[in-house]
């Protein structure tokens, strides 16, 4: 008799983490000069050509390389690769807080009324579905 082969890879939180990615990679923002993905937030250096990481910067950093490593950990087995990727899901959250706060001047009233939502793109809204896919997937364990 054939054996049956079960995945040990839990499918709706890899489509979650692949969804930030993906939505990390398209346009993100709109303005009046055009879209912005999130590799547009990316600066190492400031105005006069010095080193300098922003919190804009370290937030994007933060959301697509939680979501990476989260996709890696899928195949990668262990002891402790569901809390790992608990760990990068929680890590991209809070860079996507982050990037909201700093993306608005006052934070709380623009993000609660239009200035960041009036502004947001579907790469934004990818990643928001993504996260709530991830985390039903890794609450559910498939």
């Amino acid at each position: 008799m054939g054996k049956k082969s079960s995945s040990k890879i839990a499918i709706i939180y890899l489509i979650g983490m692949a969804l930030v990615a993906l939505g990390f990679i398209l346009p993100m923002f709109k303005s009046a000069l055009g879209t912005s993905n999130g590799f547009d937030f990316i600066r190492f250096k400031d105005g006069s050509g010095n080193f300098k990481i922003s919190l804009v910067t370290l937030a994007a950093i933060l959301i697509f390389c939680g979501a990476v490593l989260g996709i890696v950990f899928c195949f990668v087995g262990g002891k402790n690769a569901d809390l790992l990727k608990l760990v990068f899901l929680i890590v991209s959250i809070v860079g996507g807080i982050l990037l909201i706060i700093r993306y608005n001047d006052n934070w709380l009233t623009k993000a609660i009324g239009k200035g960041f939502w009036k502004h947001a793109y579907y790469g934004t809204y990818m990643i928001l579905a993504g996260w709530v896919v991830g985390l039903v997937g890794w609450v559910t364990k498939k």
